[in-house]
């Protein structure tokens, strides 16, 4: 069975202390979700504020977005703000990271409509960009047969080509044309006069599939419409019909499609909240992005400021950072800068809050990045003019912030509950074991105090601490006290009787015999012969409590002496074999010398208790074995016999004083269970040991007795 001790209680008692950790980390959890809830009302402030600054202002949006009804994704042009300028090398490694941009261009955007047409006839995918003040554009055209301008020709659409329609600031619309005589640097023809137009720059650059064009113009030669055809020349024969795929349609300028490109006066107005920690966004009521501020990497709300992680300053952090982040970073998540996310088509910006906004109503919303290493709050506030949603203000920031200060808050925390913890249960464990040690030394002192027949052999030393350890080996000690007193009387009993008797007994003895000197009749006389024998029996009682006490006197007083255990075993067996000539007696005794240091005749009187012991309980017809070996040093003496089996929880009291299990028949001589009282006095005296059980076939007692032997030198 499974024992737990007072230090293993205490210690499964202390592990409640690990609660301590879950209530903190519950705690500053909800903390985090009124943080989050303060950082999104914070973030909706931000976005009314610049709202704010841009309500009422219609020249800013004017020229953007008030002439269109509707936007539609090919045909009205959005241009991107770019990273870096574009190296005009036909290769497109420039435009690599904007590709999820670019749009396809298929057989839907045929002037004339061709059911039969493939794309590997004429397709085309297309991109405009901005950067500082110039306009790009990059064509990357599937063409099965491409058809250079001749050399010598003075046409430049008697070949593939490139048209390009748009309006300028001031409204006029203008058409240009790129007709390539062969790889490298292109520029633009004016399509009514064919005189070279130098603004318009580019690259041509043939490919497997087709070609790929990069252009370059300024932006202050662009008005609010642009568009851009590529025209399929597959036969320079001039009744084939050329194919002619297009964003929108440039033979008619009402017609052409939109240009969006993001306004440098709301840039300036957004240039400075591009510190304040948010990613700033202003969309027109199309959903297309006016102007851009701030990155998300870097958007970590009001929250972070001083948050970020410092080299360690002293030896406490040095031992945090290296032992304890390892173990609370184990459940806690440390925020990352380094994350993948969505990238937005600023052509066409979607969310549930940026929707609400052009509505009219103020909202956010959270999002999960596409790795799942950051959270994403954004929100969004209309701008107003003339009590109509033109825009709006998207903000984002990542709850990076929020969650460093959690994780600092928890750091914290966590050290405060670990040392809590440590202390409580180092605490906890010596309070147990000093407990534990009080009471193991007061359980010594018991066991000390009374020996294993009982017998009270010392005191216990009662304790002065008030608690109620000292209050129970207080009351150890009085009980201690108590019992050795009632014990020495119980021990001493037999001799104060025999003292006290053996007077009066001689007294009616004596008076019996003067009666039965007396002439007598038959019954008086049989009276007299009862009461002598009861007299006799009475003095044999004495005798025995006698016996008991000389040997207990005898023993005190005795100076061991040398003898031979197996001459004293020997000489002893051979006078009961005379002296019971009808007992069987099966000896197995060892012929080498037993020496020992004692009383031979304490051990002649040990013998003669068993064997007499032996000759009552012996069934009749049966042996009574007796053997002595030596087992290493100690000397083994046994005595069995077959009869009665001792009953069940009696075999460690049997050697006690005034313990008898005889029956009621075998009582015809007096017997005060003294007799194997005395077998263990002897065995104390020579430090030995006695025993006895019942033997495996359970129809008889075996005694067992183990002598320590003297060395020989």
């Amino acid at each position: 069975m499974l024992r737990f001790g007072l230090r293993s209680k205490f210690i499964l008692l202390s592990c409640f202390l690990f609660l301590l950790p879950w209530l903190g980390y519950e705690y500053v959890w909800e903390m985090e979700k009124f943080l989050r809830q303060g950082q999104e009302k914070t973030l909706v402030g931000t976005t009314r504020a610049l709202a704010t600054a841009l309500h009422e202002r219609p020249a800013l949006f004017d020229e953007q977005t008030n002439f269109l009804d509707q936007v539609v994704k090919g045909r009205d042009l959005y241009a991107y703000n770019l990273k870096n300028p574009i190296q005009l090398d036909g290769k497109l490694s420039d435009w690599q990271s904007y590709q999820p941009l670019f749009w396809q261009y298929d057989k839907r955007y045929l002037q004339k409509a061709d059911k039969e047409h493939k794309a590997e006839d004429l397709s085309f995918k297309h991109m405009v960009g901005k950067f500082d003040n110039y306009l790009y554009a990059l064509f990357k055209v599937t063409d099965n047969t491409l058809i250079y301008r001749a050399k010598n020709s003075l046409s430049i659409t008697n070949n593939d080509y490139l048209k390009i329609g748009l309006k300028t600031p001031n409204g006029q619309f203008q058409t240009y044309i790129i007709a390539p005589r062969q790889n490298g640097w292109i520029n633009a023809f004016d399509a009514n006069t064919k005189i070279p137009f130098t603004k318009i720059q580019g690259y041509f650059e043939s490919t497997k599939l087709g070609y790929n064009v990069e252009l370059r113009f300024p932006i202050d030669m662009l008005g609010n419409k642009l568009g851009f055809a590529v025209v399929d020349v597959d036969s320079k024969n001039a009744l084939a019909a050329p194919k002619t795929m297009s964003t929108s349609n440039l033979n008619n300028p009402s017609d052409l499609g939109s240009v969006l490109v993001p306004s440098p006066e709301i840039n300036r107005i957004l240039k400075g909240m591009g510190h304040s920690g948010s990613r700033i966004w202003v969309v027109d009521n199309h959903h297309r992005v006016l102007a851009q501020s701030g990155t998300i990497q870097n958007a970590d709300g009001v929250w972070a400021d001083g948050l970020k992680n410092q080299p360690p300053q002293n030896t406490w952090q040095r031992f945090e950072q290296t032992y304890l982040h390892p173990l609370y970073y184990k459940i806690l998540t440390r925020p990352e800068n380094e994350f993948l996310d969505t990238l937005h088509d600023v052509a066409s910006m979607q969310g549930t809050h940026l929707a609400k906004a052009l509505k009219g109503q103020p909202a956010s919303s959270w999002r999960l990045t596409p790795d799942s290493k950051a959270v994403i709050l954004s929100a969004a506030y209309p701008i107003w003019i003339d009590d109509k949603v033109i825009g709006a203000v998207i903000a984002e920031e990542t709850t990076n912030g929020v969650r460093t200060l959690r994780n600092k808050s928890l750091e914290k925390l966590f050290n405060v509950i670990l040392a809590v913890m440590l202390i409580g249960t180092v605490t906890l464990f010596f309070f147990a074991s000093r407990i534990s040690s009080r009471i193991r030394r007061l359980r010594d002192t018991a066991e000390q105090a009374i020996d294993a027949q009982g017998r009270i052999t010392g005191s216990i030393n009662y304790s002065d601490a008030n608690d109620e350890i000292g209050d129970l080996s207080r009351s150890f000690s009085n009980i201690v006290s108590r019992l050795g007193g009632y014990t020495d009387y119980l021990e001493n009993m037999s001799s104060r009787l025999s003292h006290e008797l053996r007077t009066p007994v001689a007294v009616v003895r004596s008076s019996l015999e003067n009666l039965q000197s007396l002439p007598q009749n038959e019954l008086s006389q049989k009276y007299l012969e009862r009461a002598s024998e009861g007299v006799e029996r009475l003095g044999k009682i004495i005798t025995t409590m006698s016996e008991a006490t000389r040997l207990e006197q005898s023993i005190q007083s005795n100076e061991p002496e040398p003898f031979d255990l197996q001459k004293v075993i020997s000489g002893c067996m051979q006078g009961y074999q005379l002296t019971y000539p009808e007992q069987l007696f099966k000896l197995d005794i060892s012929l080498n010398p037993l020496p020992m240091q004692g009383a031979p005749e304490f051990i002649a009187q040990l013998l003669d208790k068993l064997i007499n012991n032996a000759l009552e309980f012996c069934e009749e017809g049966t042996a009574i074995t007796v053997e002595l070996a030596q087992v290493n040093n100690v000397a083994e003496l046994s005595i069995c016999n077959i009869g009665p089996i001792l009953p069940k929880g009696l075999t460690e009291h049997i050697f006690d004083s005034m313990v008898s299990i005889r029956s009621q028949q075998m009582q015809q001589q007096p017997h005060l269970g003294l007799g194997l009282y005395i077998v263990r006095l002897v065995c104390d005296y020579h430090k030995g040991s006695v025993t006895a059980q019942n033997n495996q076939q359970g129809n008889g007692v075996i005694f067992k007795i183990n002598f320590p032997l003297a060395k020989v030198y």
